[in-house]
């Protein structure tokens, strides 16, 4: 009986419970909460649920999965030397039809007017006490992107990763609830129901051209922005060149969802009770909303100045598609306008800025990294 009672007491002291501390309870709620809104909600499941399963793998005591030599250690190199991200990049240029923006180029201005939300936290971070490098990282929250928060971050501020990538992919999700309020300020019942003409055709030279020449321009202009760019616009190339089907078809399908499983995973593995239930943590994640939402804020406010030099040709609703959270977006300008005005179709003219807006956030990226590395 001795003996018995003895293995019991040993199996207790070795089990979860025995390390178990109200932050781990508390961060399995929030892996729970994360479970929920992408199951039960749909938001963003597919980044929600790897992360939140990630989340909740890491908070259980005593397992070592994150240990050296555990799973999610080795599942994290992919994230911690930025492999991930670009790969992701990949994917998103072989899923992505630049089509609208080369119709209506003019739309390239408003992914670059919604990165206005990335300065405005820059400079409120600093303020709040975080390192330049710091506040450069929790800033490119506002482009709603969140495989370039991750690139940026890991360059700069590998120890706040987990915070700023949590608030990005968060952010993405919540794209649904977040923008229309903020459409809906800074626009009129009557701008909402602009209709606006139908893009022309756009030939397959051009499509072959555009990843071709964005490649050279950015990387003579910007070098620190070619592995984001650049590996962008190639999986946009094997998308559009016509040569490269297969190609095209593994970088959408099979290795988008392959990396998107680890980084969401390696993303959840760093919300470690210990490291993230911090007071800086919450100043990240209040500074991401003000960044997203003053980047919504400044792709309408720049949208209602091309519909005056457009002569009121231009709905400034698109551009609140210019974050780069792509096509999700796009999709919530078109379910405005449809409630506005049935039959009013803006998701082709709001691919443009919103396209746009994942060049302009790689780039905003690639700026910060050549000042501050």
């Amino acid at each position: 009986m001795e003996i018995y009672m003895q293995a019991i007491g040993e199996i207790v002291v070795s089990s979860g419970f025995a390390g178990l501390t109200g932050g781990h309870l508390m961060m399995i709620v929030v892996a729970l909460v994360m479970l929920y809104l992408a199951i039960g909600k749909g938001f963003e499941p597919l980044l929600l649920v790897p992360i939140g399963f990630g989340c909740l793998l890491v908070n259980l005591p005593l397992s070592g999965i994150m240990d050296d030599g555990g799973f999610l250690r080795y599942v994290f190199f992919g994230t911690e030397h930025e492999i991930y991200p670009v790969i992701i990049f990949m994917g998103i240029g072989a899923l992505t039809d630049f089509a609208p923006l080369l119709a209506n180029p003019v739309t390239f201005l408003l992914g670059a007017a919604a990165q206005f939300g990335v300065f405005i936290a820059l400079f409120g971070a600093m303020l709040m006490g975080f390192s330049v490098n710091e506040a450069a990282s929790i800033a490119i929250i506002g482009g709603a992107d969140g495989p370039t928060s991750i690139y940026l971050t890991m360059k700069l501020a590998p120890q706040i990763l987990g915070a700023v990538a949590v608030a990005a992919y968060s952010y993405m999700s919540l794209v649904p609830l977040i923008q229309p309020p903020v459409i809906r300020m800074f626009t009129t019942k009557e701008d909402r129901k602009i209709r606006m003409d139908t893009l022309r055709p756009v030939t397959k030279l051009e499509r072959i051209l555009f990843p071709v020449v964005t490649t050279m321009a950015a990387g003579l202009i910007l070098p620190a922005s070619v592995p984001l760019v650049g590996i962008l616009m190639f999986g946009n190339l094997v998308r559009e060149c016509g040569v490269t089907d297969r190609l095209s078809q593994a970088a959408q399908n099979e290795i988008l969802n392959t990396t998107t499983i680890f980084l969401g995973l390696s993303v959840g593995a760093t919300m470690n009770a210990d490291e993230f239930l911090t007071v800086a943590t919450l100043k990240i994640i209040v500074l991401g909303l003000v960044a997203f939402v003053f980047s919504t804020a400044g792709g309408v406010m720049f949208g209602q100045l091309m519909k005056k030099w457009s002569g009121g040709k231009i709905n400034p609703m698109i551009g609140a598609a210019g974050v780069s959270a792509v096509p999700m977006a796009a999709r919530v300008v078109q379910r405005v306008a449809q409630k506005e005005s049935p039959g009013n179709f803006l998701l082709m003219h709001a691919m443009g800025p919103n396209v746009a807006g994942v060049i302009g956030t790689a780039v905003a990226a690639g700026v910060m990294l050549t000042l501050l590395s």
